[in-house]
């Protein structure tokens, strides 16, 4: 599904940073990874290369055997938009749309009919819990609930990949559990992958494979390092 090989990446400036460095990683269609790091390690930055909002420096990024960084502008934003999915840890819900209306959004930009945009927005709902809840606006959901509306418009255009940045950040122990269940639920239902970045041992548990992020690259989390009573959600 996605492969990294050997990437690096540095920012210029007054004082140069290395960010990232050789960083090698596979993910396979319904494989759910977590990486962890330090602040400052270029987790995000891992991120944003994966998702093709920036470009590396050396290596190779393919996603679906296709090499992000010799696709233009155009191509990349479309294989964005087509293909993958974002859960962020402030959510980004619009505060002017109604949950149905902020769930929708990636259909209305691929070009999907009202009907289909209707029925798909309104299983989108039923599979986080939120029925009912279609008209409310963001201001009147809970942290929980703003989440899982993140979640369902992440997912409802059936993405390949799903890129979660410090998705339960913001959320209560409880709460943080169901998000992390529930989207690994629906991913593996879409027959995607999931790549999760995180401070949280709690929340790297729940993934099929944890790996650390260093100065000299990703590695392989030890049997025992993460544990599920381990950190905060």
């Amino acid at each position: 599904m996605l492969t990294l090989s050997n990437v690096s990446k540095s920012y210029q400036g007054s004082q140069p940073r290395n960010v990232l460095r050789a960083v090698n990683l596979e993910l396979r269609a319904g494989e759910c990874v977590a990486i962890m790091g330090e602040s400052g390690t270029g987790k995000s930055t891992l991120l944003n290369l994966a998702a093709g909002l920036d470009r590396p420096d050396a290596g190779q990024i393919l996603f679906e055997g296709q090499d992000l960084a010799m696709l233009d502008d155009d191509a990349v934003t479309l294989e964005r938009r087509q293909k993958m999915g974002f859960v962020f840890q402030a959510f980004h819900v619009l505060p002017n749309l109604s949950a149905a209306q902020n769930i929708a959004l990636p259909l209305l930009l691929n070009g999907v009919g009202a009907r289909d945009v209707a029925e798909r927005v309104a299983a989108a709902l039923g599979s986080v819990g939120l029925e009912g809840r279609a008209d409310t606006m963001p201001r009147e959901l809970s942290g929980g609930e703003l989440q899982r509306v993140a979640i369902a418009r992440a997912l409802v255009h059936r993405p390949r990949l799903v890129l979660a940045d410090e998705p339960t950040g913001n959320l209560d122990h409880d709460t943080a559990m169901r998000i992390l269940h529930l989207l690994r639920e629906l991913t593996r239902q879409h027959g995607a992958a999931a790549l999760l970045v995180t401070h949280s041992a709690v929340a790297a548990a729940t993934a099929d494979r944890v790996l650390r992020l260093t100065s000299q690259g990703l590695e392989p989390y030890a049997p025992g390092q993460v544990s599920a009573g381990a950190g905060a959600a």
